[in-house]
């Protein structure tokens, strides 16, 4: 059983990367397909992008991998849509914090 601490979170754009790559070996399961298949449909980075959105979003205090995670397959562009993200997290960003996300992501939209 694998321990939450050594759980890594992964983008769409680097879930898409990891699937095609064994798709052209022909070691996908179905459900592999169907994952691969919504990677490629909603990923909207390319693998570059993600990592220096990563790194960016890593030095700001929003409660780490997931969070950023999900900011990077969502790209929120409205306040509002960062406040969704974090609905069900303790943290709550304050203003600022989601003006600087949503500035942070939009120089990579």
């Amino acid at each position: 059983m694998s321990n939450v601490a050594d759980t890594r979170y992964l983008t769409l754009a680097e879930v898409k990367q990891l699937l095609s790559k064994e798709e052209r070996q022909g070691d996908l399961s179905p459900e592999q397909k169907v994952a691969l298949e919504h990677a490629q449909k909603f990923a909207k980075l390319d693998l570059e992008s993600v990592r220096k959105l990563r790194k960016e979003l890593g030095e700001m205090d929003i409660g780490g991998e997931q969070n950023i995670v999900k900011i990077i397959d969502i790209l929120p562009s409205a306040p509002e849509d960062v406040r969704l993200i974090f609905s069900k997290e303790r943290l709550t960003p304050e203003k600022k914090q989601i003006e600087q996300i949503i500035e942070t992501v939009r120089k990579y939209m």
